[in-house]
């Protein structure tokens, strides 16, 4: 029997509070017994609602209500939960009951990380885990006060953990020992965390800027804590910039961070005790790629910014799950911003933004930012939730301007601390902080698709005035004729690439960037004293989700690419004209050599623009993925989106040899060490390089050998180690070898060895991949090496997966049955890949279609992957 849908209308405030809830666990990962009491208080307008409470896969062993044992005909129990008849007013529920952490596949509840002998217990609750490790009232919107006590085998669990504060630990007969938390703040259930195991630590304090000591721990195996030296700077650097940025200040007086290998997720953010999947927590030079530094810069942040855009203010119900990711995802965004490189930290986020979330708008998962309804919540951590969320609070944020944002956040921390909340609370509290209505907002919450804008100019040298057009024009997926409020970020530039002052009446006279707000279907925005025909450099900084339609000529974005003061910008023109170039090539259009003599040469003069950021130039030269290109296209042949995109990147490598080789070299090794920013960014740049002189010619993989044999750091051994065994240069096999031997007791390199090969862009890489299904460090069990391998595949290898006799979408296939009965949300994950399907050409739509079918009719099948596949094959081509 599926999960009933659930829909955003009939939301209704609970029957049933829980006050507080006192927990008491005996551990052991064979059988686990829970004791729990519950002190409860019911809504009186809701007297005739009895008391049901959440739990699955749950043993109950015995149940009692204010001290009284129940008999069994005074309860009713199934599948879903448990119903008590009868209860009225405020009761206290005390259950016993049992669960099994080893048997635990699905990593949903409380489960066991690694072996039986040596592996750890931890948990996972959201969004729906905690009714898998007791009776409870499973919703974000039911807060109480938490007491937890654990007990365990000394030798076997010396360190006990639990959110919250310790209030209290000893020892117990039979070498077992205790360890009590307790929770001033009154959370939900699905923030409840504990861990158990053999673990080391590195510790360090923060005092906050209210002047409290607060003690910050991180937790891994002890062949690795070492590692998480940058995770600790990271977390540190992040508390400070949320006391400076929005004065918020860490209430309790411990943090405990916890590593990893065995999580769907990328990390939680639990009330005092996070837990992280390894990857985004452990980072040294020789076992971490710079990229990997920034994702642990990235995610530490983000998950401790969630203490108050999440935690402490929490969600009323699952639909509103973007207020608190998309909030968080931005204050991240912005944090990584001012502690590395902002320019690049933009392209990355809009690089994610189009690969997943504008295709995830275009295809059959289309869903609004705020869903009306679903069937499986764990479905809905998407794209559109998270990056698509984070831009709107952008929007936002640009539309207040750096002072009125902090004044409305300002708001929101004092109206709702410790309350579950709604979008509408969120866009309130900012208004109202601004003696404004923002309600006109929420269109971007309640509607899916990606606005196109109609963009036109039109330039009067007698009148030197010019005006810039702008149509809306509203998605396909959207039911409600509204206009979306769309900042536009502008600048004008003349011919030679100077910025030209903005004469507008909402703007000072010596301004050269304005924000125009489109709030209507169309509007015409007009600038004065304009001296000639001005180049338009527009959504600066991607000011806004939105696709743009617009006529602009490849002179103009030249000079763009080479002058915008934006450097966003500069690299949004370079690649909107490799675009056209690539258009041009599915097109078989002659007249694309004007195009790409422009794009190609702008690229040569940014070579010798001295304030271009090295991460920056390294963008610039970096072609948008096969995935990206063929967004712009209805229908598209996955066989020439490749060839097309592979000709273009070896044109550009060709004409660009020289400057290439140059810049390779200047870049010597010894200004490329560190894991500082700037070290990072020559290290990106001299990378990129390397990888185009690869394309350039093969003889340029000798340079690569000599790269990957002087490489100091992991991000050169894997730069060249790339260049090596994607060109199918005759070394690279002895290589891989020599790389696997190197790191085969580092899991998180080795699934980058595992990744690497999944990607080969050849057909044949599908035989490699099963292949290596079978090698000794590929567990199917383990998410991340199925992310590595599989999705890898699936995802990031066009060519192999969609070979035409359908052979790649066959292996998918029986990888998603295989896992689902494992790990269900990692196989609704991979399932996405078939979620393209209404786009690409005849043959292989037919092919991916009786694939999902074949899926479907496997039996059982889990709720979350039942849900995609329904919804992917729902979809009309």
């Amino acid at each position: 029997m599926g999960k009933p849908v659930i829909y955003l209308d009939d939301y209704k405030v609970p029957a049933w509070r829980m006050e507080t809830v006192k927990l008491s666990f005996d551990l052991d990962p064979q059988l686990t017994t829970v004791h729990a009491c519950l002190t409860l208080s019911q809504d009186p307008a809701q007297e005739d609602v009895e008391l049901s409470l959440d739990g699955e896969n749950i043993e109950l062993v015995e149940l009692r209500v204010d001290g009284r044992l129940l008999e069994f005909d005074e309860y009713c129990v199934d599948e879903r939960g448990l119903c008590i008849p009868g209860m009225r007013g405020k009761v206290v529920i005390d259950t016993c009951s049992r669960i099994r952490p080893s048997e635990n596949s699905a990593m949903l509840g409380v489960y066991l990380s690694g072996g039986t002998e040596k592996g750890f217990l931890l948990s996972q609750c959201e969004a729906e885990g905690f009714r898998h490790v007791t009776w409870s009232i499973d919703r974000p919107d039911v807060l109480a006060r938490y007491e937890v006590t654990l007990r365990a085998d000394r030798a076997r669990f010396p360190v006990l953990l639990a959110g919250g504060n310790p209030a209290g630990s000893g020892e117990l007969a039979d070498g077992r020992h205790w360890a009590r938390f307790v929770d001033p703040q009154p959370k939900p259930a699905y923030l409840f965390a504990l861990v158990a195991g053999q673990l080391d630590a590195i510790e360090d304090v923060h005092v906050t800027a209210e002047g409290r000591r607060v003690r910050l721990l991180i937790w891994a195996d002890a062949a690795v804590v070492e590692r998480c030296r940058h995770a600790m700077a990271c977390l540190k650097a992040a508390m400070v910039w949320d006391e400076q940025n929005y004065g918020r200040n860490y209430q309790l007086d411990v943090f405990h961070v916890v590593a990893t290998d065995d999580f769907t997720m990328g990390a939680m953010e639990n009330t005092g005790l996070n837990i992280f999947n390894s990857r985004y927590l452990l980072a040294d030079p020789l076992h971490a790629t710079d990229d990997d530094y920034r994702h642990v810069l990235a995610v530490v942040a983000h998950e401790y910014f969630h203490n108050w855009t999440g935690n402490r203010i929490t969600c009323r119900d699952w639909f509103q799950l973007c207020l608190k990711e998309g909030l968080t995802v931005y204050r991240e965004q912005e944090f990584v911003s001012d502690e590395a490189s902002r320019t690049l930290r933009r392209i990355e986020d809009v690089r994610i933004l189009w690969r997943a979330q504008f295709s995830e708008d275009a295809g059959p998962l289309a869903h609004p930012v705020r869903p009306s309804s679903y069937t499986e919540i764990n479905n809905f951590y998407t794209a559109t939730v998270y990056e698509k969320g984070a831009e709107i609070v952008r929007m936002l944020a640009t539309h207040l301007g750096k002072d009125g944002f902090r004044r409305g956040m300002d708001l929101y921390f004092d109206r709702h601390d410790g309350e579950a909340v709604t979008v509408e609370d969120f866009l309130a509290a900012l208004g109202d902080a601004n003696g404004c209505d923002l309600s006109a907002w929420l269109v971007w919450y309640t509607e899916a698709g990606t606005p196109m804008l109609e963009v036109s100019e039109k330039y009067d040298p007698l009148e030197r005035r010019f005006e810039l057009s702008v149509i809306q024009h509203r998605p396909a997926t959207e039911t409600q004729a509204t206009a979306r409020p769309i900042p536009l970020a502008a600048a004008l530039f003349d011919d030679e690439g100077k910025p030209l002052a903005l004469h507008r009446e909402d703007v000072s006279p010596t301004s050269v960037e304005s924000v125009l707000l489109l709030d209507g279907f169309a509007a015409t925005f007009r600038f004065e004293q304009v001296p000639s025909k001005p180049i338009l450099s527009l959504l600066r900084g991607f000011s806004a989700p939105v696709r743009i339609a617009r006529d602009q000529d490849w002179g103009s974005l030249a000079t763009l690419v080479g002058h915008d003061s934006d450097s966003f910008n500069r690299w949004l023109a370079g690649d909107a004209l490799a675009l056209r170039c690539f258009l041009a090539a599915m097109d078989g259009d002659p007249s694309a050599g004007g195009a790409r003599d422009a794009w190609l040469t702008s690229l040569l003069a940014a070579f010798d623009t001295p304030d271009l950021d090295p991460a920056t130039l390294a963008e610039m030269l970096t072609l948008a993925d096969e995935a990206t290109l063929s967004d712009a296209l209805s229908s598209f042949d996955p066989d020439a989106v490749h060839e097309a995109r592979t000709q273009l990147e070896v044109t550009m490598a060709r004409r660009l040899e020289s400057a290439l080789l140059e810049r390779y070299r200047t870049l010597a090794p010894a200004s490329l060490e560190g894991m500082q920013a700037a070290a990072q960014a020559r290290r990106r740049l001299r990378n990129r390089c390397l990888a185009l002189l690869c394309r350039a010619d093969e003889k340029h993989h000798a340079l690569a050998c000599s790269h990957y044999d002087d490489a100091v750091c992991l991000s050169d051994k894997l730069a060249a180690l790339i260049c090596l065994v994607h060109g199918a240069d005759q070394r690279s096999e002895q290589r891989l070898k020599e790389f696997a031997a190197q790191y085969s007791a580092a899991t998180t390199v080795m699934d980058k060895w595992f990744s690497v090969q999944a990607t080969i862009p050849h057909r044949d890489t599908l035989h490699r991949v099963d292949a290596l299904t079978r090698h000794e460090a590929f567990l199917w069990n383990k998410p991340n090496k199925i992310h590595a391998l599989v999705l890898g595949f699936a995802l990031r290898n066009p060519l192999a997966f969609h070979r035409q006799d359908g052979l790649g979408y066959r292996f998918a296939g029986d990888a998603i049955c295989r896992v689902d009965k494992i790990m269900p949300q990692v196989a609704a994950r991979l399932a996405t890949a078939f979620a393209i399907w209404p786009r690409v050409e005849p043959q292989r739509r037919q092919l991916m279609r009786l694939e999902m079918q074949r899926i479907q009719r496997s039996t059982p099948l889990s709720t979350d992957l039942a849900d995609i596949l329904s919804r992917s094959l729902a979809a009309s081509t």
